[in-house]
């Protein structure tokens, strides 16, 4: 992928993320089994490409950092059960939209976790982002129709603000050295819950399945990470944030062209202004 420039990297990572939904909806597995399969098959992946490479995990870097990558990583897991869970209740726009409440979060936690200012500009457009995702949700209109699909996907953003705000205390370890630790825990969390709550036995991987669950380990999550990890630090982060919301914007048009799933014109609106609203507050003062 070095032939591509590192903004280049970021598109391409956010158009694959932006694709995932449709590739759960065609799995026909629990939430936590895909998501399993997506740490085991991502980290089996990135440990590959760093053999490869020749380019070992820094061990110092990981026992400095260890329990800050523990809990990060555990969230993960449900993380990723939450957003799935989502794309099984409600469309797979909604789910996405109310996955990228994630920043709203990371804001309005700002004041209290790294004692930062929220300016003017932040506090509007967190507010503009809230209204938009309340049309988002159609609950004006339809009451509290797929609600559970919301609940989870406004956990999954929650779990996910979190682990952005504990990353952020990490030092002195490199990106893929992070995603590879908290995959390899986010696998070794998942799979006794899955042992304990799913019959394995009974999953049919036919080879349609099995190939799905490849791609959604090997493209979604290990060639996505690496693509993103590998450019993320040679870019501003103001452009990498911008960049961040191709993915919605992917997931939404696929949801409407492809899923051929209904979007209300409140609810299209409603996604803009989140998009819009976050991208805003990403711009420098």
């Amino acid at each position: 992928m070095k032939e591509l420039s590192p903004r280049a990297q970021i598109v391409l990572s956010m158009l694959i993320f932006g694709t995932i939904g449709l590739f759960r909806r065609a799995i026909p597995f629990p939430s936590s089994v895909v998501a399993l399969a997506r740490s085991v098959i991502g980290l089996v992946f990135l440990l590959a490409v760093r053999a490869l490479r020749h380019d070992p995990v820094d061990r110092t870097a990981v026992k400095k950092n260890l329990w800050r990558l523990l809990i990060p990583g555990a969230m993960l897991g449900i993380n990723w059960i939450c957003l799935f869970e989502a794309y099984n209740y409600t469309s797979v726009a909604a789910a996405t939209m109310c996955y990228y409440m994630a920043p709203v979060f990371i804001i309005l936690l700002s004041p209290l976790v790294f004692g930062e200012r929220i300016t003017l500009r932040k506090g509007v457009c967190a507010a503009v982002a809230v209204f938009g995702m309340v049309l988002v949700s159609d609950v004006l209109t339809t009451g509290l129709h797929g609600a559970k699909g919301l609940a989870f996907g406004l956990v999954a953003a929650a779990l996910y603000a979190a682990i952005v705000i504990m990353n952020r205390t990490l030092e002195d370890i490199s990106g893929e050295d992070r995603t590879v630790i908290q995959f390899a825990v986010s696998a070794a969390v998942m799979l006794p819950y899955v042992l304990l709550t799913e019959n394995v036995a009974a999953l049919r991987f036919t080879p349609s399945v099995t190939v799905l669950l490849l791609i959604v380990g090997i493209v979604h999550t290990g060639i996505a990470y690496v693509l993103y990890f590998g450019s993320i630090a040679h870019v501003p982060a103001q452009t990498a944030a911008i960049l961040s919301y191709l993915d919605p914007v992917v997931a939404v048009l696929l949801s409407l062209l492809v899923l051929k799933e209904p979007m209300s014109v409140p609810a299209m609106i409603g996604a803009a202004l989140v998009i819009g609203a976050m991208i805003i507050s990403e711009l420098k003062d």
